[in-house]
C-alpha cells in the first residue's frame, strides 16, 4: 500500500497496491508494521460500519477530547463519500485547515485521520457504507464536534444536505 501525505500535517492517504489475475485481486489494506514503521498510529481497537441511505447525508463534524481522542482511518466500501477533516491541534502548522478527499468503493482509497482532528462526511450516492478502524473505544462523555458550516472553517460540501442528526446540526460556534 501507498501511504500519501496530505497538505495537512500527519494525515495521509492511503492507496492499496492491487495484485490482479484473472480472478480478480488482492490487496493489503492495513498493515500494524507498516503504519508502525511510518510513525502512525497502530492500535485498533474498535471498528465502525455507518450506513446511509441517501445523497447528501451528513455526518460530522466530530472528534473525541484526550485522553479518549481517536486516529481513525475511513474507508468507503460501498457508493461514494466526500470525507472531511480539520486539524484541530492549536500547535499545530497547519491548525483550523480543512481537507476533502473523494472516498469511493471504486477507487479504495482511505484516509487517515490524526487524533486532534474534526472528522465528517458526506454521501454522494444512495446507499453508502462507511467503515472505520479507531484506535480508542468510544466514550459519549468525551464526544465534540464543530459545525458542518462553521465560518471558521469555511468547508465547502459537494451536494444539498440530505439528512443530518440533531446533534450536528447544533454544534457550537468554533472558538479556538
Amino acid at each position: 500500500m501507498r501511504l500519501m501525505p496530505t497538505e495537512l500535517k500527519d494525515a495521509y492517504i492511503i492507496e492499496p497496491e492491487l495484485y490482479e489475475d484473472n480472478r480478480g485481486f488482492f490487496a493489503c489494506v492495513w498493515s500494524q508494521n507498516e503504519f508502525a514503521e511510518h510513525g502512525l498510529v497502530s492500535r485498533v481497537v474498535q471498528m465502525n460500519l455507518s450506513y446511509n441511505r441517501v445523497a447528501g447525508t451528513l455526518r460530522g463534524m466530530h472528534f473525541q477530547y484526550a485522553p479518549y481522542a481517536e486516529t481513525k482511518l475511513v474507508r468507503c466500501i460501498r457508493g461514494a463519500i466526500y470525507d472531511v477533516i480539520i486539524d484541530l491541534r492549536p500547535d499545530s502548522p497547519t491548525y483550523k485547515r480543512w481537507i476533502g478527499v473523494k472516498l469511493t468503493a471504486a477507487n479504495r482509497l482511505a484516509l487517515y485521520v490524526p487524533e486532534g482532528f474534526a472528522h465528517g462526511f458526506q454521501t454522494l450516492e444512495d446507499d453508502t457504507e462507511v467503515f472505520y478502524q479507531v484506535s480508542q473505544y468510544y466514550t459519549p462523555s468525551a464526544a465534540g464536534g464543530v459545525r458542518y458550516d462553521d465560518p471558521a472553517f469555511g468547508i465547502v460540501w459537494p451536494l444539498p444536505v440530505t439528512e443530518m442528526s440533531e446533534r450536528d446540526k447544533h454544534w457550537q460556534p468554533f472558538t479556538g
